[in-house]
């Protein structure tokens, strides 16, 4: 939920209930917002990022669209992520025990 600055008034930012399509989640357990104010979450039990441009009410798989594993490409119960100042976005891929790098691309955003 998002609150609106010196109101009561609140908002949903991201997912609506428990499941795998794209404006549901499943054990969401981190989350960023990019420099565009887009906002990111590690979607665990779906082993995927998924990403809800400004104003969105329907995400976007940008990771782990191949679901669960261990190849690049897959992530198993992420639980964190995190940008750094080039706009690389990393991902605690928690039972891969590793940690991910992915360059996101802006054109999207």
């Amino acid at each position: 939920m998002k609150i609106a600055l010196g109101t009561k008034q609140t908002g949903l930012v991201a997912g609506k209930s428990l499941g795998a399509d794209a404006n549901q989640l499943n054990s969401p357990r981190g989350v960023t917002v990019d420099q565009s104010g887009n906002v990111y979450v590690a979607d665990s039990l779906n082993h995927r990022i998924a990403r809800w441009l400004v104003c969105a009410t329907v995400g976007t798989v940008i990771v782990g669209d191949r679901g669960k594993g261990s190849n690049s490409c897959q992530l198993n119960t992420p639980r964190d992520l995190q940008f750094d100042q080039d706009g690389n976005l990393y991902v605690a891929d928690t039972v891969n025990h590793r940690i991910q790098k992915f360059i996101i691309d802006k054109s999207a955003c």
